[in-house]
C-alpha cells in the first residue's frame, strides 16, 4: 500500500539501543522518499545516539516520566502533524504517541486480548515478536504494508566537531597509529566481564602493537569500574570513560583496528561502522540482541543463533560459558546488578583468540577457523 509520505514520526521511547536499531526505519523511509522530513521521539538521555543522523530532520524527546503539563504541551505539538507515525515497540505510551502525530499509524504489538484498544489506535499493526525475530527485522516489518524497501544496517554518524574532539582526545588517531577500543562498561552488571579477563587481553594487544582504549558510561559505578580496569592494563592505555560523546564515539570506533565489548548500545555501534568486532554475550538472546554486522542482507529473521559463538560479516559474537546460556534472565540473581556466571567464567584465552582472529584476518593473514576459538561453545 504505497502512500504519498511528506512527512513521517519514528516513535522509539526506550534505550539508547533501541533508539540505533530503529535508524534503519528511518533511513529506509529516506530512501523511498528522499523528499520527505522525517522525526523521531525519543526519552530524554537517548538522542546522542541520533542527532548527527542526517536522515532525521529534528529528534523529539520526552522524559521517561513527564510531567502533566510538560506532556500535553508535547501532545499538542504533535497531534496529527505527520502524514505517517510508526512506533517500533508494543508498549502503549509509544503507540498513544503514534496515535497522537500520525494521520496514518503502524505500530508494533502483542497480539493479545490485553492490546486490543491498542489494535483501534492504528491502522495497520504487526505481531510483536520478543525471542525469535532480530529487533532490526522486527522494526523493518512495519514497512511492508507500506512497500518501502528496508535497508538493513543500523546508522552511525558524526559531526566534524566530534571528529576534532576525538582526535584531542586520542591523539594517535592523528598519528595514525592503531588501537583497539575496549568498553568495558555495560549499563547493567550481569553483562559485565572481568577486570583480570581485560586485563589480559590488554596486555596482549599493546604486546601486539596497538594502543588500548577503555571506554565506558559517565555513571560513578561504570567510571570506577574502568579505572579499575585501567590500573591493570599496560602503562600508555587511555582512559576515555565518560569522556566522549556517543557521536564522537563513532567516529572513535571507525578508525580503529578492533572493538571488543559486551550486550551493550556500543557494540551496535561498532558493528554498523563496520570494524572488527567481537562481542562477549552472556544471558541475553543472540537471536534479537546480536550486534547487526555492516551491510548484512536482510535475509530470515535474524543473522544470530540462539546457542553457540557464531560469525557473521565484521561480528564474531562469542558466547559464555555453561549448559545455560542462554537464560534470558536478567543475571544469575534475577536483576541487573547480579552477576552471571556465564561471563564471569570466561576465559580470557577465548576472548584472546577471537581477537586474534578478527586481527589477522583485518591485515591479510590466514586466520584460525571459528570451531577452534569457540571451545565448549
Amino acid at each position: 500500500m504505497r502512500r504519498d509520505i511528506r512527512s513521517a514520526l519514528v516513535v522509539c521511547t526506550r534505550r539508547i539501543g533501541d533508539v540505533l536499531l530503529a535508524t534503519p526505519v528511518v533511513r529506509s523511509i529516506k530512501a523511498a522518499y528522499p523528499d520527505a522530513a522525517v522525526d523521531m521521539l525519543v526519552f530524554e538521555g537517548t538522542q546522542d545516539i541520533v542527532s548527527p543522523n542526517r536522515d532525521i530532520r529534528r529528534v523529539v524527546t520526552v522524559a521517561e516520566r513527564p510531567a502533566t503539563g510538560p506532556h500535553l504541551t508535547l501532545l499538542g505539538s504533535l497531534w496529527r502533524r505527520y502524514d505517517l507515525a510508526l512506533s517500533v515497540l508494543a508498549g502503549d505510551r509509544p503507540t498513544f504517541h503514534a496515535w497522537v502525530a500520525g494521520r496514518y499509524r503502524v505500530g508494533t504489538l502483542l497480539a493479545d486480548k490485553k492490546s486490543w484498544w491498542k489494535r483501534k489506535l492504528l491502522d495497520t499493526w504487526v505481531p510483536f515478536d520478543n525471542l525469535g525475530t532480530h529487533t532490526v527485522v522486527m522494526n523493518l516489518r512495519l514497512l511492508e504494508a507500506l512497500g518501502i524497501t528496508p535497508c538493513a544496517t543500523p546508522v552511525v554518524e558524526w559531526s566534524r566537531d566530534d571528529e576534532e574532539e576525538t582526535r584531542r582526545l586520542l591523539p594517535a588517531i592523528a598519528g595514525r597509529q592503531p588501537y583497539a577500543v575496549l568498553h568495558v562498561s555495560p549499563k547493567f552488571a550481569y553483562k559485565m566481564w572481568t577486570v583480570a579477563g581485560w586485563a589480559e587481553l590488554g596486555r596482549w594487544l599493546v604486546d601486539r602493537g596497538l594502543t588500548v582504549v577503555v571506554t565506558g558510561g559517565n555513571t560513578a559505578a561504570e567510571q570506577a569500574y574502568c579505572e579499575e580496569v585501567m590500573r591493570c592494563v599496560p602503562a600508555g592505555s587511555v582512559n576515555l570513560a565518560g569522556q566522549v560523546r556517543l557521536s564522537a564515539l563513532g567516529y572513535l570506533l571507525n578508525r580503529a583496528s578492533l572493538y571488543v565489548g559486551t550486550d551493550t548500545a556500543v557494540s551496535h555501534m561498532a558493528a554498523a561502522v563496520g570494524v572488527p568486532t567481537v562481542v562477549l554475550f552472556g544471558p541475553s538472546n543472540p537471536v534479537k540482541w546480536g550486534p547487526w554486522p555492516k551491510d548484512y542482507p536482510l535475509a530470515g529473521d535474524s543473522p544470530w543463533k540462539t546457542k553457540g559463538s557464531q560469525r557473521q560479516g565484521n561480528v564474531l559474537l562469542l558466547q559464555g560459558e555453561g549448559d545455560c546460556v542462554p537464560c534470558l534472565a536478567e543475571g544469575c540473581g534475577r536483576h541487573v546488578n547480579s552477576m552471571s556466571d556465564c561471563l564471569q567464567n570466561l576465559p580470557s584465552a577465548r576472548v584472546i583468540e577471537a581477537a586474534r582472529v578478527m586481527l589477522a584476518e583485518q591485515h591479510g593473514t590466514q586466520g584460525v577457523p571459528l570451531p577452534m576459538i569457540v571451545g565448549r561453545r
